[in-house]
């Protein structure tokens, strides 16, 4: 299987360390990052994605839904592209092995992709957790090739 997730998400799974929006969001949350453990591939999608699930039944509208996400997901492409050297594009497949983790995380702790973040509510943590070497982060706590 396929871990279906927009660019923003990318930044997002790197510091994630069991916080959410609910406990139905945080275990949606803990299911993906184990299955990103195991090995399984990235799809790059546009909108809502499999980390927005629990989310889709929001009044009136789901956040995830809002111009200014779609907005962070073009800045999060965007920046991800020039740190990295190819493009992040909707519609491609990324293998998040330990080596392309830690290159997204020493851009994201360096400042390089952290543009694609403002105007995000878990900026600060995301930010501490960074700054703290990515202690407690649950994403490549699992052995992978």
């Amino acid at each position: 299987m396929t871990v279906r997730l927009r660019a923003h998400h990318l930044l997002c799974m790197l510091t994630y360390v069991g916080r959410g929006y609910s406990p139905a969001f945080t275990k949606n949350y803990d299911g993906i990052v184990a299955r990103l453990n195991a090995g399984e591939d990235v799809l790059v999608i546009e909108g809502p994605d499999d980390i927005c699930r629990p989310l889709l039944d929001e009044e009136p509208q789901p956040h995830c839904l809002n111009a200014r996400v779609r907005e962070r997901d073009a800045r999060a492409a965007g920046a991800l592209s020039r740190w990295l050297g190819n493009e992040i594009a909707t519609g491609q497949t990324l293998h998040p092995d330990r080596e392309l983790i830690e290159r997204m995380r020493t851009a994201f702790a360096g400042g390089r992709t952290r543009q694609a973040c403002l105007g995000c509510e878990w900026l600060g943590l995301c930010s501490t957790i960074a700054s703290q070497g990515y202690e407690g982060a649950r994403l490549g706590t699992a052995p992978q090739d």
